[in-house]
């Protein structure tokens, strides 16, 4: 059940995610203060005629932070060049693309944290200064040339704003945080896309699957369409609260957006390490996991919803996670062993 409820996007999300995504502000649904004031800020460039400011968003993955990129582009009626960390390996390929740029056009790198630090120092002055300082010649002969970039906009993404840099994040002007949305804006959300579809649901089923998604739309799309399946198969077709439960529990998604992975780690660190405090490593090699996988996509959702904590010595999990799973902490056996 990884694929289903990992907020990363797959292979399958590319085919639906275009369809699917939103063509203004306001069929943006969700991230009220960003939209409010990136409204404004592109608005006031509109105005001076200018280009806007550097754009960095950064949250966890499946947010929307693709999504907001292209609306700028589109509010500020200009063209947006994608493209991401990982791809660009040589700074002459960041160099193609910035010489490239027409005036206020926008380039928007995904996972910018995974910039090669030789790429992303060309960065430096292409951002201030709108120059490209390219070395002509090797030796003693080399010499350096500038050239003069179109003023252009940048919008980075990124899922650890931590692991970037001090010298490249002083130079975006805007900095936005995409939290994880409620479940009344997820359920909008799904009742948007069960439309664009052609997905019949009511308002119950898709507050049901709204409650699994883990805050998440790219997860909330991805249920959607596989409890589709299930009502077209097991049921009448539309999706119905009572449809929903039975192809989530199917599933192994519980109430709460739990997987079986979820599950596998807080059980392991109660049956196996007396609830923790445990390293993360052990938990990894426990459940026979990646370390990185368990930190990126199942660890930041179970902390969020108060079942684990991370201390100076290791993971440990709550009182809640022992109520939800149906089982007795440590203190409340020490409890009753005592009476």
């Amino acid at each position: 059940m990884e694929a289903v409820l990992s907020p990363v996007r797959t292979k399958e999300d590319l085919l639906f995610e275009d369809s699917l995504r939103p063509r203004s502000f306001e069929e943006f649904i969700g991230q009220e203060t960003v939209k409010s004031n990136l409204k404004i800020f592109i608005k006031a460039a509109q105005k001076r005629d200018e280009h806007l400011d550097h754009v960095l968003l950064y949250g966890p993955p499946g947010l929307g932070k693709t999504s907001l990129a292209y609306l700028i582009a589109k509010e500020m009626g200009v063209g947006i060049k994608p493209t991401s960390g990982p791809v660009i390996e040589r700074t002459g390929d960041l160099s193609a693309i910035l010489s490239n740029l027409q005036q206020k056009e926008i380039l928007f790198i995904d996972e910018i944290h995974r910039l090669h630090p030789s790429v992303e120092e060309i960065l430096y002055s292409a951002m201030e200064d709108f120059r490209l300082d390219i070395i002509i010649g090797q030796g003693p002969s080399a010499r350096s040339h500038k050239l003069h970039l179109k003023k252009f906009t940048m919008i980075g993404a990124t899922t650890r704003a931590g692991r970037i840099t001090p010298p490249l994040r002083g130079r975006f002007g805007i900095i936005h945080r995409l939290d994880y949305y409620k479940k009344e804006d997820l359920t909008k959300i799904i009742k948007r896309s069960s439309s664009i579809l052609k997905v019949s649901i009511d308002d119950s089923g898709a507050g049901q699957i709204a409650l699994r998604s883990r805050g998440t739309p790219r997860v909330a799309n991805r249920l959607l369409r596989r409890v589709r399946d299930y009502a077209d198969v097991k049921g009448t077709g539309k999706i119905t609260a009572k449809e929903a439960t039975n192809a989530l529990d199917m599933m192994e998604v519980d109430s709460l957006g739990l997987d079986e992975v979820d599950r596998k780690i807080l059980l392991t660190i109660i049956e196996n390490f007396n609830g923790g405090p445990v390293g993360i490593n052990t938990i990894a090699a426990a459940i026979d996991e990646e370390k990185d996988t368990i930190e990126s996509i199942y660890e930041p959702f179970l902390m969020r919803i108060g079942f684990l904590e991370r201390t100076i010595r290791g993971r440990k999990v709550t009182s809640k996670a022992y109520k939800h799973l149906g089982l007795l902490s440590t203190s409340s056996q020490q409890k009753l062993f005592k009476e």
